[in-house]
Protein backbone atom coordinates (compact mmCIF):
# COMPACT_ATOMS: atom_id res chain seq x y z
CA UNK A 1 0.00 0.00 0.00
CA UNK A 2 0.67 3.56 -0.34
CA UNK A 3 2.06 5.99 1.77
CA UNK A 4 -0.11 8.93 1.86
CA UNK A 5 2.62 11.21 3.43
CA UNK A 6 5.80 10.97 1.62
CA UNK A 7 7.31 13.91 3.10
CA UNK A 8 10.96 13.04 3.11
CA UNK A 9 10.47 12.32 -0.75
CA UNK A 10 9.11 15.68 -1.33
CA UNK A 11 11.45 17.69 0.17
CA UNK A 12 14.46 15.73 -1.41
CA UNK A 13 12.75 16.36 -4.64
CA UNK A 14 12.02 20.25 -4.04
CA UNK A 15 15.85 20.36 -3.48
CA UNK A 16 17.03 19.74 -6.33
CA UNK A 17 14.29 22.01 -8.32
CA UNK A 18 15.93 23.17 -11.71
CA UNK A 19 15.83 27.52 -12.41
CA UNK A 20 15.10 28.61 -15.58
CA UNK A 21 15.82 32.00 -17.41
CA UNK A 22 12.98 34.54 -17.56
CA UNK A 23 11.92 35.53 -21.26
CA UNK A 24 13.74 38.79 -21.04
CA UNK A 25 17.02 36.79 -21.28
CA UNK A 26 15.79 33.24 -22.96
CA UNK A 27 13.25 32.21 -24.88
CA UNK A 28 12.39 28.51 -24.24
CA UNK A 29 13.21 27.03 -27.55
CA UNK A 30 16.38 24.89 -26.53
CA UNK A 31 17.71 27.66 -24.75
CA UNK A 32 18.61 29.55 -28.05
CA UNK A 33 18.90 33.31 -26.75
CA UNK A 34 17.92 36.13 -27.65
CA UNK A 35 21.42 36.99 -29.12
CA UNK A 36 20.99 34.06 -31.63
CA UNK A 37 17.35 34.08 -32.32
CA UNK A 38 17.85 37.20 -34.22
CA UNK A 39 20.81 36.18 -36.47
CA UNK A 40 19.46 33.17 -37.01
CA UNK A 41 17.78 32.79 -40.45
CA UNK A 42 15.22 30.67 -38.83
CA UNK A 43 14.70 33.47 -36.46
CA UNK A 44 11.37 33.93 -37.42
CA UNK A 45 10.53 30.19 -36.61
CA UNK A 46 12.02 30.30 -33.35
CA UNK A 47 9.85 32.91 -32.47
CA UNK A 48 6.92 31.76 -33.24
CA UNK A 49 7.41 28.41 -31.13
CA UNK A 50 8.80 30.69 -28.20
CA UNK A 51 4.86 31.49 -28.13
CA UNK A 52 3.65 27.28 -27.26
CA UNK A 53 7.18 27.42 -25.52
CA UNK A 54 6.34 29.74 -22.81
CA UNK A 55 2.97 28.25 -22.19
CA UNK A 56 5.29 25.29 -20.60
CA UNK A 57 7.91 27.61 -18.83
CA UNK A 58 9.16 27.10 -15.39
CA UNK A 59 9.63 30.10 -13.13
CA UNK A 60 8.83 32.49 -15.19
CA UNK A 61 7.98 35.36 -11.94
CA UNK A 62 11.88 34.25 -10.92
CA UNK A 63 9.85 33.80 -7.31
CA UNK A 64 10.58 29.81 -7.46
CA UNK A 65 7.29 29.52 -6.67
CA UNK A 66 6.65 25.99 -6.92
CA UNK A 67 2.92 26.43 -8.53
CA UNK A 68 4.66 28.57 -11.59
CA UNK A 69 5.26 26.16 -14.84
CA UNK A 70 3.25 28.14 -17.29
CA UNK A 71 -0.05 28.54 -18.96
CA UNK A 72 -1.58 25.44 -16.90
CA UNK A 73 -0.73 27.30 -13.80
CA UNK A 74 -3.32 30.03 -14.62
CA UNK A 75 -5.75 27.20 -15.54
CA UNK A 76 -5.25 25.94 -12.08
CA UNK A 77 -5.33 29.20 -9.85
CA UNK A 78 -8.64 30.13 -11.59
CA UNK A 79 -10.17 26.73 -11.24
CA UNK A 80 -8.95 27.06 -7.47
CA UNK A 81 -10.95 30.31 -6.92
CA UNK A 82 -14.76 28.82 -8.09
CA UNK A 83 -16.47 26.76 -5.85
CA UNK A 84 -16.14 23.58 -8.16
CA UNK A 85 -12.63 22.28 -6.88
CA UNK A 86 -10.96 22.32 -3.48
CA UNK A 87 -7.75 20.67 -2.68
CA UNK A 88 -8.10 17.55 -0.21
CA UNK A 89 -7.90 18.16 3.95
CA UNK A 90 -4.70 15.82 4.17
CA UNK A 91 -2.48 17.67 1.83
CA UNK A 92 -2.62 21.10 3.58
CA UNK A 93 0.40 21.24 4.20
CA UNK A 94 2.10 21.01 0.91
CA UNK A 95 -1.04 23.26 -0.30
CA UNK A 96 0.94 25.16 -3.03
CA UNK A 97 -2.48 26.81 -3.95
CA UNK A 98 -4.11 28.35 -0.53
CA UNK A 99 -4.13 31.71 -1.74
CA UNK A 100 -6.38 30.73 -4.22
CA UNK A 101 -8.59 28.35 -1.98
CA UNK A 102 -8.81 30.92 0.86
CA UNK A 103 -9.30 33.74 -1.46
CA UNK A 104 -6.80 35.69 1.22
CA UNK A 105 -3.71 37.69 0.62
CA UNK A 106 -5.02 38.92 -3.30
CA UNK A 107 -4.31 42.56 -2.78
CA UNK A 108 -2.31 44.65 -5.28
CA UNK A 109 0.85 44.15 -3.10
CA UNK A 110 0.66 40.28 -2.89
CA UNK A 111 2.94 37.73 -4.96
CA UNK A 112 -0.43 35.55 -5.37
CA UNK A 113 -1.57 38.33 -7.74
CA UNK A 114 1.83 39.43 -8.82
CA UNK A 115 2.31 35.60 -10.51
CA UNK A 116 -0.86 35.99 -12.45
CA UNK A 117 0.02 39.49 -13.55
CA UNK A 118 3.70 38.80 -14.27
CA UNK A 119 3.40 35.46 -16.44
CA UNK A 120 0.33 36.31 -18.72
CA UNK A 121 2.15 39.79 -19.49
CA UNK A 122 5.35 38.05 -20.03
CA UNK A 123 3.09 36.21 -22.26
CA UNK A 124 1.84 39.07 -24.08
CA UNK A 125 5.57 40.18 -24.35
CA UNK A 126 6.61 36.80 -26.33
CA UNK A 127 3.60 36.86 -28.69
CA UNK A 128 4.89 41.12 -29.33
CA UNK A 129 7.99 39.63 -30.09
CA UNK A 130 6.96 37.08 -32.96
CA UNK A 131 5.01 39.92 -33.98
CA UNK A 132 7.43 42.42 -33.98
CA UNK A 133 9.54 40.02 -36.70
CA UNK A 134 5.85 39.87 -38.46
CA UNK A 135 4.85 43.22 -38.48
CA UNK A 136 2.04 44.66 -40.06
CA UNK A 137 3.83 45.56 -43.44
CA UNK A 138 4.90 41.90 -44.46
CA UNK A 139 3.40 40.60 -47.60
CA UNK A 140 4.47 37.23 -48.57
CA UNK A 141 1.47 34.53 -48.04
CA UNK A 142 3.63 33.02 -45.46
CA UNK A 143 4.64 35.83 -43.02
CA UNK A 144 0.80 36.41 -43.09
CA UNK A 145 -0.08 33.29 -41.78
CA UNK A 146 2.81 33.43 -39.06
CA UNK A 147 1.66 37.15 -38.24
CA UNK A 148 -1.89 35.61 -37.58
CA UNK A 149 -0.77 32.93 -35.61
CA UNK A 150 1.07 35.37 -33.77
CA UNK A 151 -2.21 37.06 -33.12
CA UNK A 152 -4.23 34.42 -32.61
CA UNK A 153 -1.43 33.60 -29.65
CA UNK A 154 -1.93 37.19 -28.06
CA UNK A 155 -5.84 37.02 -28.61
CA UNK A 156 -5.83 33.81 -26.29
CA UNK A 157 -4.17 35.74 -23.55
CA UNK A 158 -5.48 39.17 -23.43
CA UNK A 159 -8.88 37.76 -23.90
CA UNK A 160 -7.83 35.92 -20.55
CA UNK A 161 -6.44 39.31 -18.75
CA UNK A 162 -9.48 41.07 -20.24
CA UNK A 163 -12.13 38.74 -18.50
CA UNK A 164 -10.02 37.77 -15.61
CA UNK A 165 -9.57 41.89 -14.86
CA UNK A 166 -12.79 43.61 -15.75
CA UNK A 167 -14.82 44.90 -12.92
CA UNK A 168 -17.87 44.05 -12.83
CA UNK A 169 -20.97 44.65 -10.38
CA UNK A 170 -20.90 42.56 -7.10
CA UNK A 171 -21.95 42.22 -3.57
CA UNK A 172 -18.81 42.70 -1.80
CA UNK A 173 -17.14 45.71 -3.04
CA UNK A 174 -18.21 49.06 -4.90
CA UNK A 175 -17.04 49.72 -8.60
CA UNK A 176 -15.97 53.12 -7.28
CA UNK A 177 -12.21 52.69 -5.65
CA UNK A 178 -10.62 54.53 -2.54
CA UNK A 179 -9.16 57.17 -5.32
CA UNK A 180 -12.87 57.94 -5.49
CA UNK A 181 -12.31 56.88 -9.28
CA UNK A 182 -15.35 54.13 -10.96
CA UNK A 183 -13.66 51.52 -12.77
CA UNK A 184 -16.41 49.25 -13.74
CA UNK A 185 -16.54 47.67 -17.44
CA UNK A 186 -12.08 48.23 -17.00
CA UNK A 187 -10.09 45.56 -18.04
CA UNK A 188 -6.13 46.15 -18.60
CA UNK A 189 -4.16 48.44 -20.91
CA UNK A 190 -3.45 47.22 -24.37
CA UNK A 191 0.51 46.93 -25.20
CA UNK A 192 1.48 45.98 -28.56
CA UNK A 193 4.79 44.92 -30.60
CA UNK A 194 4.72 49.08 -31.38
CA UNK A 195 3.80 49.92 -27.97
CA UNK A 196 6.78 52.40 -26.79
CA UNK A 197 8.28 52.73 -23.34
CA UNK A 198 6.89 56.41 -23.14
CA UNK A 199 3.46 55.20 -23.81
CA UNK A 200 3.23 52.32 -21.81
CA UNK A 201 4.08 54.60 -18.91
CA UNK A 202 0.86 56.46 -19.71
CA UNK A 203 -1.50 53.61 -20.64
CA UNK A 204 -4.78 53.48 -19.28
CA UNK A 205 -7.05 49.97 -18.88
CA UNK A 206 -8.62 49.66 -21.55
CA UNK A 207 -12.85 49.70 -21.32
CA UNK A 208 -14.99 46.43 -22.14
CA UNK A 209 -15.59 47.88 -25.56
CA UNK A 210 -12.03 49.40 -26.53
CA UNK A 211 -10.85 45.26 -25.75
CA UNK A 212 -13.34 43.96 -27.70
CA UNK A 213 -13.10 46.09 -30.58
CA UNK A 214 -8.80 45.39 -30.26
CA UNK A 215 -9.26 41.81 -30.19
CA UNK A 216 -11.96 41.58 -33.04
CA UNK A 217 -9.61 43.46 -35.31
CA UNK A 218 -6.77 40.68 -34.34
CA UNK A 219 -9.24 37.86 -34.94
CA UNK A 220 -10.49 39.11 -38.10
CA UNK A 221 -7.06 39.26 -39.42
CA UNK A 222 -6.24 35.87 -38.16
CA UNK A 223 -9.12 34.70 -39.59
CA UNK A 224 -8.34 35.40 -43.30
CA UNK A 225 -4.15 34.58 -42.98
CA UNK A 226 -3.82 32.17 -40.62
CA UNK A 227 -4.20 29.44 -43.41
CA UNK A 228 -1.18 30.92 -45.27
CA UNK A 229 0.92 29.22 -42.51
CA UNK A 230 0.16 25.17 -41.40
CA UNK A 231 2.39 24.02 -38.78
CA UNK A 232 1.17 20.69 -38.62
CA UNK A 233 0.92 20.76 -34.64
CA UNK A 234 -1.83 21.21 -32.02
CA UNK A 235 0.55 23.84 -30.26
CA UNK A 236 -0.14 26.45 -33.01
CA UNK A 237 -3.70 27.37 -33.57
CA UNK A 238 -5.64 27.04 -36.91
CA UNK A 239 -8.58 28.28 -38.29
CA UNK A 240 -10.56 25.92 -35.71
CA UNK A 241 -9.05 27.95 -32.92
CA UNK A 242 -8.98 31.33 -34.23
CA UNK A 243 -13.26 30.76 -34.60
CA UNK A 244 -13.19 29.37 -31.10
CA UNK A 245 -11.81 32.32 -29.36
CA UNK A 246 -14.16 34.41 -31.13
CA UNK A 247 -16.86 32.45 -29.75
CA UNK A 248 -15.39 33.48 -26.40
CA UNK A 249 -15.13 36.93 -27.19
CA UNK A 250 -18.80 37.06 -28.19
CA UNK A 251 -19.77 35.66 -25.25
CA UNK A 252 -17.97 37.79 -22.94
CA UNK A 253 -19.59 40.57 -24.74
CA UNK A 254 -23.14 38.67 -24.55
CA UNK A 255 -23.61 38.69 -28.36
CA UNK A 256 -24.97 35.28 -28.09
CA UNK A 257 -26.02 35.25 -31.33
CA UNK A 258 -22.76 35.56 -33.13
CA UNK A 259 -21.48 33.22 -30.05
CA UNK A 260 -23.39 30.17 -31.69
CA UNK A 261 -22.33 31.57 -34.94
CA UNK A 262 -18.11 30.97 -34.54
CA UNK A 263 -19.05 28.45 -31.94
CA UNK A 264 -20.44 26.25 -34.87
CA UNK A 265 -17.35 27.51 -37.68
CA UNK A 266 -15.26 26.24 -34.56
CA UNK A 267 -16.86 22.51 -34.15
CA UNK A 268 -17.27 22.47 -38.54
CA UNK A 269 -13.81 23.53 -38.98
CA UNK A 270 -12.02 21.42 -36.94
CA UNK A 271 -13.21 18.36 -37.45
CA UNK A 272 -13.06 17.07 -33.90
CA UNK A 273 -15.63 14.44 -32.32
CA UNK A 274 -16.44 14.42 -28.61
CA UNK A 275 -14.28 12.35 -26.51
CA UNK A 276 -15.22 9.03 -26.22
CA UNK A 277 -15.48 6.92 -22.58
CA UNK A 278 -12.74 4.73 -23.60
CA UNK A 279 -10.52 7.88 -24.64
CA UNK A 280 -11.26 9.83 -21.69
CA UNK A 281 -11.20 7.46 -18.91
CA UNK A 282 -7.75 5.81 -20.29
CA UNK A 283 -5.38 5.60 -17.79
CA UNK A 284 -2.48 5.44 -20.10
CA UNK A 285 -3.62 8.42 -22.47
CA UNK A 286 -6.67 9.62 -20.89
CA UNK A 287 -6.08 13.85 -21.01
CA UNK A 288 -2.36 13.21 -21.24
CA UNK A 289 -1.50 13.73 -25.01
CA UNK A 290 -2.48 14.83 -28.13
CA UNK A 291 -3.46 11.79 -29.67
CA UNK A 292 -7.12 12.18 -29.57
CA UNK A 293 -10.39 12.89 -31.61
CA UNK A 294 -11.18 16.48 -29.73
CA UNK A 295 -8.73 18.42 -28.73
CA UNK A 296 -7.99 21.95 -31.15
CA UNK A 297 -5.09 23.13 -29.20
CA UNK A 298 -2.61 22.12 -26.07
CA UNK A 299 0.35 22.38 -24.39
CA UNK A 300 3.07 19.86 -24.29
CA UNK A 301 5.17 19.58 -21.51
CA UNK A 302 8.49 17.32 -22.88
CA UNK A 303 11.07 15.24 -20.97
CA UNK A 304 13.57 18.21 -21.66
CA UNK A 305 11.38 20.81 -20.02
CA UNK A 306 12.25 22.43 -17.13
CA UNK A 307 9.42 22.32 -15.10
CA UNK A 308 9.45 18.50 -15.98
CA UNK A 309 12.95 18.54 -14.59
CA UNK A 310 11.95 19.30 -11.44
CA UNK A 311 10.00 16.03 -10.72
CA UNK A 312 7.68 18.11 -8.41
CA UNK A 313 7.06 21.67 -10.10
CA UNK A 314 4.38 20.70 -12.75
CA UNK A 315 0.91 19.91 -13.96
CA UNK A 316 1.14 16.52 -13.59
CA UNK A 317 2.61 16.68 -9.85
CA UNK A 318 -0.31 19.05 -8.83
CA UNK A 319 -3.23 17.18 -10.57
CA UNK A 320 -2.75 13.58 -10.77
CA UNK A 321 -2.68 11.73 -7.22
CA UNK A 322 -1.52 8.37 -9.37
CA UNK A 323 1.80 10.58 -10.10
CA UNK A 324 3.28 8.88 -7.11
CA UNK A 325 6.40 11.28 -7.02
CA UNK A 326 4.17 14.80 -6.74
CA UNK A 327 2.54 16.89 -4.62
CA UNK A 328 -1.24 15.52 -5.13
CA UNK A 329 0.19 11.98 -4.39
CA UNK A 330 0.71 13.37 -0.57
CA UNK A 331 -3.17 14.78 -0.10
CA UNK A 332 -2.24 17.85 -1.96
CA UNK A 333 -4.78 16.67 -4.57
CA UNK A 334 -7.34 18.59 -6.20
CA UNK A 335 -10.96 17.43 -5.72
CA UNK A 336 -14.46 17.96 -6.96
CA UNK A 337 -17.25 20.07 -4.74
CA UNK A 338 -19.27 17.50 -2.87
CA UNK A 339 -22.63 18.20 -3.87
CA UNK A 340 -21.28 18.81 -7.75
CA UNK A 341 -20.41 15.34 -7.74
CA UNK A 342 -23.99 14.45 -6.39
CA UNK A 343 -25.47 16.27 -9.04
CA UNK A 344 -23.92 14.29 -11.79
CA UNK A 345 -25.55 11.05 -12.70
CA UNK A 346 -24.04 7.74 -11.63
CA UNK A 347 -24.86 6.84 -15.73
CA UNK A 348 -22.84 9.59 -16.76
CA UNK A 349 -19.45 8.31 -17.32
CA UNK A 350 -17.49 11.52 -16.76
CA UNK A 351 -18.44 10.63 -12.84
CA UNK A 352 -15.32 8.17 -13.57
CA UNK A 353 -12.74 11.31 -13.65
CA UNK A 354 -13.12 11.36 -9.20
CA UNK A 355 -12.20 8.81 -6.81
CA UNK A 356 -16.01 7.71 -5.01
CA UNK A 357 -16.38 8.86 -1.17
CA UNK A 358 -16.46 5.68 -0.08
CA UNK A 359 -17.79 2.67 -1.34
CA UNK A 360 -20.47 3.26 -3.77
CA UNK A 361 -21.69 1.71 -7.21
CA UNK A 362 -19.03 3.18 -8.84
CA UNK A 363 -16.19 1.97 -6.28
CA UNK A 364 -15.30 -0.83 -8.48
CA UNK A 365 -15.53 1.06 -12.20
CA UNK A 366 -13.30 3.90 -12.11
CA UNK A 367 -10.05 3.26 -14.12
CA UNK A 368 -6.63 3.46 -12.32
CA UNK A 369 -3.27 3.27 -13.65
CA UNK A 370 -2.70 0.46 -11.01
CA UNK A 371 -5.73 -1.21 -10.57
CA UNK A 372 -4.38 -2.49 -6.90
CA UNK A 373 -4.49 0.90 -5.41
CA UNK A 374 -8.67 0.95 -5.86
CA UNK A 375 -9.11 0.73 -2.34
CA UNK A 376 -6.20 2.99 -1.22
CA UNK A 377 -7.78 5.76 -2.87
CA UNK A 378 -11.55 5.49 -1.97
CA UNK A 379 -10.56 5.46 1.81
CA UNK A 380 -8.01 8.19 1.54
CA UNK A 381 -8.41 10.06 -1.93
CA UNK A 382 -12.83 10.82 -1.53
CA UNK A 383 -13.25 13.01 -4.55
CA UNK A 384 -10.28 12.87 -6.02
CA UNK A 385 -9.40 13.92 -9.52
CA UNK A 386 -7.82 11.02 -11.31
CA UNK A 387 -9.07 13.03 -14.85
CA UNK A 388 -5.70 13.87 -16.00
CA UNK A 389 -2.89 10.61 -16.02
CA UNK A 390 0.64 10.84 -15.47
CA UNK A 391 2.07 9.68 -19.15
CA UNK A 392 1.84 6.75 -20.64
CA UNK A 393 0.31 5.84 -17.13
CA UNK A 394 3.86 5.53 -15.16
CA UNK A 395 3.25 6.88 -11.83
CA UNK A 396 6.89 6.35 -10.78
CA UNK A 397 9.03 8.11 -13.23
CA UNK A 398 8.69 11.87 -12.91
CA UNK A 399 10.61 12.26 -16.54
CA UNK A 400 7.84 10.34 -18.57
CA UNK A 401 4.68 10.94 -15.89
CA UNK A 402 5.00 14.75 -15.97
CA UNK A 403 5.80 14.55 -19.96
CA UNK A 404 2.42 15.34 -20.49
CA UNK A 405 -0.23 17.19 -22.61
CA UNK A 406 -2.62 19.64 -21.69
CA UNK A 407 -5.93 21.10 -23.59
CA UNK A 408 -6.20 24.82 -24.34
CA UNK A 409 -9.43 24.12 -26.51
CA UNK A 410 -11.37 21.19 -27.02
CA UNK A 411 -14.24 20.99 -29.44
CA UNK A 412 -16.49 19.95 -26.54
CA UNK A 413 -16.26 23.62 -25.19
CA UNK A 414 -17.42 24.90 -28.43
CA UNK A 415 -20.30 22.52 -28.29
CA UNK A 416 -21.54 24.07 -25.08
CA UNK A 417 -20.83 27.59 -25.81
CA UNK A 418 -22.85 26.97 -28.96
CA UNK A 419 -25.67 25.57 -26.92
CA UNK A 420 -25.86 28.16 -24.69
CA UNK A 421 -25.66 30.86 -26.69
CA UNK A 422 -28.78 29.62 -28.74
CA UNK A 423 -30.54 28.95 -25.56
CA UNK A 424 -30.40 32.94 -24.56
CA UNK A 425 -32.01 33.14 -27.85
CA UNK A 426 -34.55 30.14 -27.72
CA UNK A 427 -34.38 28.01 -24.70
CA UNK A 428 -36.09 24.94 -26.12
CA UNK A 429 -33.94 24.58 -28.84
CA UNK A 430 -31.07 25.05 -26.32
CA UNK A 431 -32.46 22.25 -24.35
CA UNK A 432 -33.12 20.13 -27.12
CA UNK A 433 -29.54 20.66 -28.79
CA UNK A 434 -28.14 19.43 -24.73
CA UNK A 435 -30.20 16.61 -24.21
CA UNK A 436 -29.22 14.96 -27.63
CA UNK A 437 -25.62 16.20 -26.89
CA UNK A 438 -25.53 14.57 -23.48
CA UNK A 439 -27.51 11.07 -24.46
CA UNK A 440 -25.11 10.84 -27.84
CA UNK A 441 -21.99 11.56 -25.95
CA UNK A 442 -22.08 11.12 -22.47
CA UNK A 443 -24.99 9.66 -20.98
CA UNK A 444 -27.58 7.74 -22.79
CA UNK A 445 -29.93 7.98 -19.86
CA UNK A 446 -29.85 11.48 -19.72
CA UNK A 447 -32.85 13.77 -19.36
CA UNK A 448 -32.94 17.80 -18.79
CA UNK A 449 -35.90 18.29 -15.92
CA UNK A 450 -35.26 22.57 -16.38
CA UNK A 451 -38.43 24.29 -18.20
CA UNK A 452 -37.78 28.07 -17.82
CA UNK A 453 -34.96 29.79 -19.78
CA UNK A 454 -32.91 30.85 -16.57
CA UNK A 455 -32.93 27.28 -15.60
CA UNK A 456 -31.84 25.44 -18.42
CA UNK A 457 -28.92 28.06 -19.35
CA UNK A 458 -27.89 26.85 -15.20
CA UNK A 459 -28.17 23.19 -16.31
CA UNK A 460 -26.41 24.04 -19.89
CA UNK A 461 -23.44 25.72 -17.69
CA UNK A 462 -23.84 23.42 -15.31
CA UNK A 463 -22.88 20.15 -17.70
CA UNK A 464 -19.86 22.70 -18.95
CA UNK A 465 -18.42 22.87 -15.89
CA UNK A 466 -18.32 19.21 -15.75
CA UNK A 467 -16.95 18.33 -19.02
CA UNK A 468 -14.21 21.24 -18.50
CA UNK A 469 -13.61 20.82 -14.88
CA UNK A 470 -9.95 21.74 -14.10
CA UNK A 471 -9.15 23.36 -17.51
CA UNK A 472 -9.86 26.52 -16.55
CA UNK A 473 -12.73 27.61 -17.90
CA UNK A 474 -15.33 27.91 -14.75
CA UNK A 475 -14.55 31.18 -13.37
CA UNK A 476 -15.60 33.19 -16.27
CA UNK A 477 -18.61 31.58 -17.06
CA UNK A 478 -19.72 32.16 -13.35
CA UNK A 479 -18.63 35.92 -13.35
CA UNK A 480 -20.05 36.56 -16.73
CA UNK A 481 -24.04 35.41 -15.81
CA UNK A 482 -23.57 36.45 -11.99
CA UNK A 483 -23.66 33.02 -10.43
CA UNK A 484 -23.20 32.56 -6.85
CA UNK A 485 -19.94 30.49 -5.58
CA UNK A 486 -21.62 28.01 -2.47
CA UNK A 487 -18.71 26.15 -0.62
CA UNK A 488 -20.49 26.40 3.02
CA UNK A 489 -23.27 24.31 3.03
CA UNK A 490 -23.79 21.00 5.01
CA UNK A 491 -21.89 18.22 3.78
CA UNK A 492 -19.28 20.11 2.35
CA UNK A 493 -15.98 18.86 1.31
CA UNK A 494 -14.28 22.43 1.30
CA UNK A 495 -11.63 22.62 3.91
CA UNK A 496 -12.11 25.36 6.87
CA UNK A 497 -10.80 28.39 5.80
CA UNK A 498 -11.71 28.20 2.30
CA UNK A 499 -16.02 28.05 3.04
CA UNK A 500 -16.96 31.19 1.66
CA UNK A 501 -20.47 31.73 0.46
CA UNK A 502 -21.74 34.84 -2.22
CA UNK A 503 -24.43 36.22 -3.77
CA UNK A 504 -23.99 36.75 -7.48
CA UNK A 505 -20.74 36.89 -8.98
CA UNK A 506 -17.31 36.71 -6.21
CA UNK A 507 -15.92 40.37 -5.78
CA UNK A 508 -12.64 37.96 -5.73
CA UNK A 509 -13.28 37.06 -9.79
CA UNK A 510 -12.01 40.77 -10.43
CA UNK A 511 -8.54 40.62 -10.24
CA UNK A 512 -6.41 43.38 -9.41
CA UNK A 513 -3.78 44.54 -10.65
CA UNK A 514 -0.15 44.58 -9.42
CA UNK A 515 1.19 47.84 -7.75
CA UNK A 516 4.30 48.15 -9.39
CA UNK A 517 2.22 48.53 -12.47
CA UNK A 518 1.15 51.93 -11.10
CA UNK A 519 4.12 52.63 -10.07
CA UNK A 520 5.30 52.38 -13.37
CA UNK A 521 2.28 53.46 -15.56
CA UNK A 522 0.76 56.46 -14.11
CA UNK A 523 -2.82 56.07 -15.81
CA UNK A 524 -3.32 52.84 -13.33
CA UNK A 525 -2.00 54.27 -9.96
CA UNK A 526 -4.96 55.69 -9.50
CA UNK A 527 -7.59 53.16 -11.67
CA UNK A 528 -6.93 49.98 -10.07
CA UNK A 529 -9.70 47.66 -8.69
CA UNK A 530 -10.54 47.67 -5.07
CA UNK A 531 -8.66 44.90 -2.95
CA UNK A 532 -10.54 41.57 -2.84
CA UNK A 533 -11.55 41.04 0.88
CA UNK A 534 -10.28 38.34 2.59
CA UNK A 535 -13.79 37.73 4.29
CA UNK A 536 -17.13 37.02 3.03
Amino acid sequence: MKNIFKATTLIALASTVALSSCIEEVYPTSDVSQEQLESSVKAGEAMIMAMPGFMVNWNSTGAEWHGDFGYSSMMHIRDCMTGDMSILGIGLNYNQWSNYTQIVYLGQNYASVQRIWVYLNKQVLACNKALEYYNEDVEDEYSKGARATALTFRALTYLDLARWYEFLPNNNTSATNSFGNNVEGLTVPIVTETTTEQEARNNPRATHEEMSAFLLKDLDYAEQNIGYASYGTMLLPDLACVYGLKARLYMWNNDYAKAAEYAKLAIDASGCTPLTKEAWTSPTSGFNSFDNTSWMWGLKFEKENDAVATGICNWTSMMSPEAEYGYAAVGACPIIDASMYARISDTDFRKLSWVTPGVTALSTEFPLCVEDDRAFYVQNFPYASIKFRPGAGNVSDANEGSATAVPVMRVEEMWFNYIESVAHTNPAEGKKLLTDFMVNYRDPQYTCEATDQDAIIEEIVFQKRVELWGEGHTLYDIKRLNYSVTRNYEGTNFYAGSEKNTIGRPAWMNMVIVQSEGNNNAAVAKWNNPDIPDTY
